[in-house]
């Protein structure tokens, strides 16, 4: 696996907005609250099947996918 790391911030201020934590989050998409928060920390890739069950429960548009999902952290992040 690559030591790609991304930029989750995008996702973590759409979950406040719409007042989802990551156990809710969890839940919602099937998988445990640790799932969820070792993907956020970069210690496991989101698979393709919870990355469209989150697009679901966060109202993401696909068009904005790269967004949420896919902006690499800098060293400014």
């Amino acid at each position: 696996m690559c030591n790609i790391k991304y930029d989750y911030s995008k996702l973590l201020g759409r979950m406040k907005e719409k007042g989802i934590t990551q156990a809710n989050l969890a839940s919602y998409i099937g998988v445990s609250e640790t799932t969820v928060n070792l993907s956020l920390g970069n210690k496991r890739a989101f698979k393709q099947d919870e990355i469209r069950n989150l697009c679901k429960v966060l109202d993401i548009p696909i068009s904005e996918l790269d967004i949420y999902f896919f902006s690499y952290q800098t060293l400014e992040n």
